[in-house]
């Protein structure tokens, strides 16, 4: 146990010289944040598939919890019920096209996580960075409980909860609680909770900030306290229903998957829900009495029940639908919070695009019109009119605009034709438009996962709590 102590502290000091600008202490957020006995509790998991590169390599960390697929090396770390999707990671041969370059790739990707501490942390996706095209790193880093770490090489970087680094190198920075940052590329600042931020340099920047007073019923984060507000709990009561899916040894979908779909092993799926062509359902993802039409996907940690999803929607990394029915090719940005009631559905209509970290938390039935673009926090109709606007009318805007708390500036049709592209690439990857043996994705290749469990020391010494040096390759 003394090990995996001095591992903490040497984690948290090297965190801390990272941020030594923004004066910040990362220590007493997650001192005991997650208690030193629970770290021992759990083993680990790796998947084998016919379909991606395997090599693993785990050097004096603990790895409780975690689940790993892909090329991964950890070093000096701990990861608490992390995941660690390496799936897409970019293949020697590959040509990365960045601006007018077209660059090889010499060496297969592989996520390389160094002194840092994830816990219950999404790490997924290929490095976009043209400087770092063979490795994904992760060092001095601490991130806490449901952030994403989406394609995003990070370097002594604090990340709260629920927040979202996505397709941007991050060094030296702060993100607050339920903040969202798509920028290219960053250093030394300090990103203040609830703030969305999407940037293409040279081609637009769009900006809102959550209302702090209000976003803090849903999540909020002080020294020597867990994550609390309406996100925790809503995880928290359901967290039984993936003890038991953890503690089974042989698993079978309670529901029928056809041929085309996967549902994966690690995913809580409750009676009563449909699972059409083509779909994707990853690890900790939870279903309950909700349909997936054909080309849908649930991705890790996303919550969909009592909802319809008509086809082709996109539920990004810990989105929650709830009471919900939404048309053909919704996107839902990543953590969004989607809820209606029994007595006041949400209806979203087609083609619509749900901004990463969106409340929607209704009490009287709301309707988004098809081809709308959403987001911030909307508990009425008059919110929803002051926080959207069509994907058109949007595409008109050229220079500068304001409404509510957004703030957009440059070219909303390049703002509108990227997101609409990134949408088409992950359906794409996700294998939602298979056919007749074409265009396999995540859904056809992820079907016979074999997964495998990794143990750390066992009680009593020094090590306790520790894995011992593990390399795993073909």
């Amino acid at each position: 146990m003394k090990e995996l102590e001095k591992l903490f502290d040497r984690i948290v000091q090297r965190v801390n010289i990272n941020l030594r600008e923004l004066e910040f202490d990362v220590n007493p957020l997650v001192n005991k944040l997650i208690p030193t006995r629970q770290m021992t509790r759990f083993y680990a998991f790796y998947g084998l598939t016919p379909h991606h590169p395997l090599n693993f390599v785990f050097r004096h960390s603990n790895l409780s919890g975690s689940y790993f697929l892909g090329k991964v090396r950890v070093t000096n770390s701990l990861l608490y019920k992390s995941d660690i999707r390496g799936d897409e990671l970019k293949q020697k041969g590959d040509l990365f096209q960045y601006q007018d370059f077209n660059i090889p790739v010499d060496q297969d990707e592989e996520i390389c996580i160094d002194d840092s501490f994830l816990i219950k942390t999404l790490v997924h996706n290929f490095s976009h960075d043209p400087e770092t095209l063979e490795t994904f790193f992760i060092r001095d880093t601490v991130s806490t409980h449901y952030a994403n770490i989406h394609g995003s090489p990070s370097d002594g970087c604090f990340y709260g909860p629920f927040s979202t680094v996505d397709l941007t190198t991050i060094r030296d920075c702060l993100v607050g609680a339920y903040a969202y940052v798509q920028a290219g590329e960053i250093s030394h600042l300090n990103v203040d909770p609830g703030t969305v931020w999407v940037r293409l340099p040279d081609e637009f920047n769009f900006l809102y900030r959550h209302p702090s007073d209000r976003l803090t019923n849903y999540i909020y984060f002080t020294p020597g306290n867990v994550p609390q507000g309406v996100f925790m709990d809503f995880v928290e009561d359901r967290k039984a229903a993936f003890e038991q899916v953890f503690n089974i040894v042989n698993f079978k979908a309670p529901v029928t998957v056809p041929t085309s779909a996967s549902v994966d092993r690690f995913a809580v799926i409750k009676p009563k829900t449909s699972i059409g062509d083509n779909v994707l359902v990853a690890q900790r993802a939870f279903l309950q009495n909700s349909t997936l039409g054909k080309g849908a996907n649930a991705q890790e940690n996303c919550y969909i029940i009592n909802s319809v999803l008509e086809g082709n929607d996109v539920t990004a990394h810990g989105a929650k639908i709830i009471e919900a029915d939404m048309g053909k090719t919704v996107f839902v940005g990543f953590n969004s919070f989607l809820r209606g009631r029994p007595n006041a559905r949400l209806k979203i209509g087609q083609e619509c695009v749900v901004m990463p970290h969106t409340i929607i938390d209704i009490s009287k039935p709301l309707v988004i019109p098809p081809g709308h673009l959403v987001w911030g926090l909307i508990k009425n109709a008059d919110d929803l009119q002051a926080n959207s606007m069509s994907l058109k009318d949007f595409s008109k805007i050229e220079s500068r605009m304001s409404k509510g708390r957004m703030l957009f500036e440059g070219s909303g049709k390049s703002f509108v034709t990227g997101f609409q592209e990134r949408i088409h690439h992950i359906l794409e990857a996700n294998g939602a438009f298979y056919s007749n043996n074409n265009n396999r994705g995540h859904a056809q290749r992820n079907q016979n996962i074999s997964f495998n469990t990794i143990q750390p020391y066992p009680k009593g010494g020094d090590k306790e709590g520790l894995y011992p040096t593990i390399i795993i390759q073909p």
